[in-house]
């Protein structure tokens, strides 16, 4: 679908003033992004026409013709075929791809694509295999079991679609050569101790040298052992038991 893609600016890692702000981003093949419909808003049944291959995610995507003609474009859930139907709406029925406010799925159901604030679209489980289970009901909010043993609160009204996202397989996938690496954007990764003193805190020494400091550090020269510089999220107050204690 022309008309639902759009072409990739590929930066290379590159800020505004084109000096480097990432290492090891550049290259990559041409791709066009896929303008994925995260919010699930189109509350008339729709049938899906085709499972089609996204460069720019783990899982495939499935396209929905909807009733009214519109054309869109969704994750594919694991079970969903071309011929399936796929509906929106608070009683719905609970059946893979379609999507429904999280409050109204039952306790124990599978969903992905789950929304943490309504409306602004799914920001949860969509990678591909990936999916969140839905543990409990507790006044205004749901709680999620994350892949990684976290339980989080979100909204009821949240917006979520059932079963689990597609191409389970991805994991298993071995990447094969370094080309392909290129192929993904992705350029080598030196070591610190490879590098000379001016351009990693780790860099010199005669032949093979260590670390040879109190603790290892960044190429910008930051201590990368200790407190994380991971700023706070607002949603972190939502977390009900964190993952792997």
């Amino acid at each position: 679908m022309k008309q639902l893609k759009v072409i990739k600016k590929q930066k290379g890692g590159r800020d505004t003033a084109g000096r480097v702000a990432v290492r090891g981003q550049g290259g990559g093949h041409k791709q066009f992004i896929r303008l994925i419909d995260f919010r699930r808003n189109k509350m008339i049944p729709g049938k899906v026409i085709g499972l089609e291959y996204d460069p720019n995610r783990t899982c495939e995507i499935a396209l929905v013709q909807y009733e009214d003609g519109e054309k869109r474009y969704i994750l594919a859930p694991v079970g969903l075929k071309v011929g399936d139907s796929v509906e929106v709406g608070p009683n719905v029925e609970v059946r893979v791809g379609n999507a429904m406010p999280i409050g109204n799925i039952p306790v124990g159901t599978v969903v992905h694509n789950v929304e943490l604030t309504p409306g602004k679209g799914g920001q949860i489980a969509r990678g591909a295999g990936t999916a969140v289970m839905i543990a409990a009901r507790e006044e205004k909010y749901v709680h999620l079991k994350m892949p990684s043993g976290e339980i989080r609160r979100v909204p009821m009204m949240a917006m979520a679609t059932i079963g689990q996202v597609g191409n389970i397989a991805h994991k298993d996938e071995v990447i094969g050569k370094a080309g392909t690496k290129r192929h993904m954007g992705i350029r080598p990764t030196v070591r610190g101790v490879a590098q000379n003193p001016r351009s990693h805190p780790h860099g010199g020494g005669e032949g093979r040298s260590g670390i040879g400091m109190s603790t290892p550090k960044t190429y910008a020269g930051r201590a990368a052992v200790g407190n994380k510089r991971r700023p706070k999220k607002y949603s972190n107050k939502y977390i009900v038991q964190k993952r792997k204690k």
